[in-house]
């Protein structure tokens, strides 16, 4: 095993996680169309893709937007809980973590994983917790002047028998909700809301999944600022087609070239 030819769970010596040259880090190589369009530079913001509702399987995705050394997309440890299944031999243990990223400026992202491991666990979930990242409107409580500071209208969600109600807050009250929900609130970019919650909340996993649940309703309220007619253009697939055609070409030529 010791000479480089071991029978590891590797890519291989041309896999797609190949280290580059200047470093350790490795090197992205898009696996989805979306992902093609975003490392070429086709695609410019996040706004873009969540404009035609495309859905993000790679985290790199995320990443090329918020680098990780720009330090602006913040991660939080929720909660860490074990888990266990009973088998022949006893118990097997497992940790599962819940992770929520935000930039504090209309994102937010929540992830849920479950591993052997607890350092497993929460790289896991950090990655689901980008790919689910979405957008978070915000809107006033009175005056519109300044900028928005609460949630366009009441909004609602649910998880197991938590329930959660956002409602919009005057400017200055700061976010009355308890502390979990609170980080959430904070990490999505809303400065002042009101919360009431029913159930059992204890459940802290059910209460932020209800809590991200129901920010994630903010834009499916058609209020009447947006009832202007909408003008359909072309998503980036179609309007892009010719550049994924070529290199899909160009992926399978080299695909089928010989290895001598």
């Amino acid at each position: 095993r010791g000479d480089g030819r071991g029978r590891g769970r590797g890519r291989g010596r041309d896999g797609r996680g190949r280290k580059s040259r200047d470093g350790d880090k490795e090197e992205w190589v898009p696996v989805t169309k979306l992902g093609r369009l975003v490392k070429e530079g086709k695609i410019r913001s996040l706004e873009e893709i969540y404009l035609y509702s495309m859905p993000i399987k790679e985290f790199q995705i995320i990443d090329h937007f918020y680098p990780p050394t720009a330090g602006k997309l913040k991660d939080e440890v929720m909660k860490i809980m074990p888990v266990q299944k009973q088998s022949s031999a006893g118990q097997r243990t497992r940790f599962k973590a819940f992770v929520a990223v935000g930039d504090s400026d209309g994102h937010i992202g929540l992830g849920v994983k479950c591993a052997k491991e607890v350092a497993t666990a929460i790289r896991g979930a950090l990655i689901l917790a980008k790919m689910s990242l979405i957008p978070v409107r915000r809107g006033y409580w009175g005056k519109m002047s300044g900028m928005p500071h609460t949630v366009p209208n009441k909004l609602s969600g649910k998880c197991g028998s938590v329930a959660v109600r956002l409602i919009p807050a005057p400017r200055g009250t700061g976010l009355v909700a308890a502390p979990a929900s609170k980080k959430i609130l904070a990490m999505a970019g809303l400065e002042d809301c009101y919360s009431s919650t029913r159930g059992h909340s204890r459940t802290m996993g059910n209460f932020i999944k209800a809590v991200f649940f129901a920010i994630s309703k903010s834009y499916g309220y058609l209020s009447p600022e947006l009832w202007k007619p909408t003008v359909f253009q072309k998503t980036p697939f179609q309007e892009h087609t010719d550049y994924l055609s070529k290199d899909a070409a160009d992926l399978k030529l080299t695909a089928e070239a010989p290895h001598y």
